[in-house]
């Protein structure tokens, strides 16, 4: 029962036997490998203790690893078996390999074709979150199913109007569905039927209004109560464009920052990244390939439009991108480069636990640029040492700058 090093993939050699499990609501079905070929197949009820229990007995003194795709029964068969001592796997739907022919699909092939990827070293696993991250995605999702619901109604009361050819009340921006709105739409004279519908519309109104500011405070009250997450969103809303919503959004789906690797893989989970299909000397690139929640991304986006509007240096980089593109498509190429940029800053504040920085507030005397560059000094000794001496100062006076910027 030996662990890789890797928490996301397996090295064969490592281990003896391969389980591939495919699991449902009522049933598991288990396909087992080992080095040389199949050795077991069977069903059994959806119990993680049975699986336990027939690892112990059959391969006692044997290495032994464990695979299933993730789906509705969430991460409980992962955390019994990793309790246990046991490697597990859990991994994406799309990342088993499927013969292109084939045609036929029950439990007891998907196990059998999980074990035989887990065997050859070619499954790599999701990130498993932790209970904390586990229960505000339940929050965030609560949240989100609840706006929806709220949408939707504001969809319905307008669609009344539209239908039955009724003038709707005009509402500027500052005043769109406002408690003044409402109220008007509470004392406008209408038909008894359609009075009565329009009632029953708002009091659902009302009460999605009330669900909302409920789990956005109960949110709040779960990510204050725990020191980490209290820190990363407060490190998260310190990048121009970020509020405390998309930051929370952002933890829910990223889970423990401990997990991030390297700049680009955040773009690239959140679907922000171009896709590509070169070969040789054609290299052929399009949109983005919107993978990961789109919720998210959308959410994300929104944000890169205040970010060009309040970070000078995200605004200079928009109209870079703009100027590049075609006038139709120029803005929404630009919004989402700013976007793709907000998620190295994530990144990087998340992993360095700092507060992000605007440019503008380092110390540092630049260059103008409309002047021209002084010629190149004499290398002699005097003024080799006059170069020294000035380049001592300089570091001198302004490193306390880039230490107070690093330690806040």
């Amino acid at each position: 029962m030996t662990a890789s090093k890797s928490s996301f993939n397996i090295i064969p050699l490592e281990y003896d036997i391969f389980v591939g499990m495919d699991v449902d609501k009522r049933s598991i079905a288990v396909t087992v490998y080992d080095h040389n070929g199949k050795v077991d197949s069977f069903k059994t009820s959806n119990s993680a203790v049975k699986i336990i229990n027939y690892a112990r007995k059959h391969f006692a003194e044997k290495r032994v690893a464990f695979a299933y795709e993730v789906g509705p029964t969430g991460y409980g068969l992962y955390d019994q078996l990793t309790e246990a001592g046991y490697k597990c796997l859990v991994v994406s739907s799309s990342s088993v390999p499927t013969p292109s022919r084939s045609r036929v699909k029950t439990n007891r092939l998907d196990s059998q074709r999980i074990a035989e990827t887990l065997r050859g070293g070619e499954l790599k696993s999701v990130r498993v979150p932790s209970k904390k991250y586990r229960h505000l995605r339940h929050l965030i999702h609560l949240y989100n199913t609840v706006s929806k619901h709220s949408r939707n109604c504001k969809c319905r009361i307008k669609a009344l109007f539209l239908l039955e050819e009724i003038p709707y009340p005009n509402m500027s921006k500052t005043d769109h569905w406002s408690n003044n709105t409402i109220r008007r739409l509470e004392t406008m004279e209408l038909e008894a039927p359609l009075r009565f519908k329009l009632d029953v519309l708002l009091e659902d109104l009302r009460h999605f209004r009330q669900q909302i500011l409920r789990v956005k405070k109960e949110i709040r009250r779960f990510c204050r109560s725990d020191q980490d997450l209290a820190d990363s969103i407060c490190y998260l809303m310190s990048i121009p464009g970020i509020g405390w919503t998309i930051a929370s959004h952002l933890l829910a789906r990223i889970g423990d920052w401990r997990n991030l690797n390297n700049v680009r893989e955040l773009g690239d989970f959140i679907g922000l990244t171009p896709w590509e299909n070169s070969t040789g000397d054609d290299v052929k690139k399009g949109n983005i390939t919107r993978a990961g929640d789109s919720r998210l991304r959308n959410m994300l986006i929104e944000g890169a439009w205040t970010a060009s509007a309040r970070d000078p240096e995200m605004k200079e980089f928009y109209h870079r991108i703009f100027s590049r593109h075609p006038q139709d498509r120029a803005a929404r190429k630009a919004v989402v480069a700013v976007a793709r940029k907000m998620t190295m800053r994530i990144f990087r504040v998340l992993k360095d636990r700092r507060l992000y920085i605007p440019a503008e507030k380092y110390k540092i005397n630049h260059r103008p640029s409309d002047k021209k560059r002084r010629p190149t000094a004499p290398k002699d000794a005097s003024t080799l040492c006059r170069t020294r001496k000035y380049v001592l100062k300089r570091d001198k006076k302004y490193s306390p700058v880039f230490a107070g910027s690093l330690a806040r």
